[in-house]
């Protein structure tokens, strides 16, 4: 039986690819920090330790691997560049020499589409397009050097692929799911733009689905090989769709506030300013880089990761918010309203 690698376990999309890998019946190590006694219940091996520290522990934990699933990193709009430089590039820089070390033949890289997200709308385009991240986010500029070193990486040795999903969400997701929601209780979600640029975003089956797709087709020479794909669930639609979508599935009722787009950017601007006036840690409520994403389409083309890696997107958006409708109805999280029927309306 293969051993694969699973970086980042503990987080939303390394989680449900750890569970997926088991439930295939592979055997997997969870490489990071913490110990995960949830992964350990589930029959994960975990080895603890810092991606971006020693070298050399890192090519100890990769030891007697067949594969890699690189899935860690660190997310986030706010923050020192050098953290984020850290935990995304030198980690990752590091996880290919652990590769080598140890004679790993597959490196599978989470990466993200904001890799060529420079702030104005990105519609329909292809992988032909050239990196360009936002320079507001330290988060981009990380994860787009990292994706240059993974597909540089790609050779007789160890085949390397890039995925970049888009806006992963679905049941326990913390971060685009989580938020959304948190902000409607307290009040304070705004539709920029009344919502209506057009996003595609994944759910996070689907993200899974490519994962897997990626690492089974992988080998030197494969069609996948030294390339990046997008990902996502193939379904364009403006955003408050999903914005709306989501908060049903958590018997909330839908967003009807909004503000203008220059609004937003200039209140992302202040409370930046503000923020490190302060020397807070936290995040800002909005950012430019935040309010620049939502008053900005993005969605993109499909072709390629369905034609090299069989990619299908199961799961459709309504179906996905069909089952976080049901997750939350099932949770025992404070306010979660029941399951109940959902509807979108797809963007043509």
């Amino acid at each position: 039986m293969a051993l694969v690698v699973v970086t980042g376990a503990s987080g939303f999309l390394g989680g449900a690819l750890a569970r997926a890998l088991l439930g295939r019946g592979d055997k997997i190590r969870c490489v990071q920090r913490s110990a995960a006694p949830e992964l350990r219940a589930l029959g994960a091996e975990v080895v603890q330790c810092d991606l971006s520290g020693d070298p050399a522990a890192v090519a100890r934990a990769f030891a007697g691997a067949e594969a890699v699933l690189h899935v860690a990193a660190k997310a986030g709009v706010w923050g020192p560049a050098r953290v984020f430089e850290a935990a995304n590039f030198t980690a990752t820089a590091q996880v290919i020499e652990g590769c080598k070390a140890n004679a790993i033949g597959k490196l599978v890289y989470t990466s993200t589409p904001s890799v060529v997200h420079a702030g104005g709308d990105v519609e329909g385009v292809d992988e032909a397009a050239p990196l360009h991240p936002d320079p507001r986010s330290a988060y981009a500029v990380s994860k787009a050097a990292a994706e240059t070193l993974v597909r540089a990486a790609n050779g007789p040795d160890l085949a390397t692929v890039a995925l970049r999903p888009h806006l992963i969400w679905g049941p326990a997701d913390t971060q685009l799911t989580a938020r959304i929601i948190a902000r409607a209780r307290a009040g304070r979600l705004r539709l920029v733009g009344g919502g209506l640029k057009v996003i595609d975003a994944t759910y996070v089956d689907n993200a899974v689905e490519a994962h897997l797709l990626a690492l089974d087709r992988l080998g030197v020479g494969a069609a996948c090989a030294g390339k990046a794909y997008f990902v996502a669930n193939g379904e364009p639609m403006p955003q408050r769709d999903l914005v709306n979508g989501i908060l049903g599935a958590a018997g909330l009722p839908p967003c009807q506030s909004s503000i203008a787009p220059w609004a937003a950017y200039a209140a992302g601007a202040t409370l930046e300013v503000v923020w490190r006036l302060l020397r807070r840690q936290d995040e800002p409520l909005l950012t430019r880089f935040v309010a620049r994403q939502l008053a900005t389409a993005h969605w993109y083309r499909l072709d390629a990761v369905r034609r090299d890696l069989g990619y299908q997107g199961k799961v459709t958006t309504a179906e996905g918010l069909t089952r976080l409708a049901a997750w939350f109805g099932a949770s025992t999280l404070p306010g979660c309203g029941s399951s109940r029927s959902l509807g979108y309306r797809t963007y043509k």
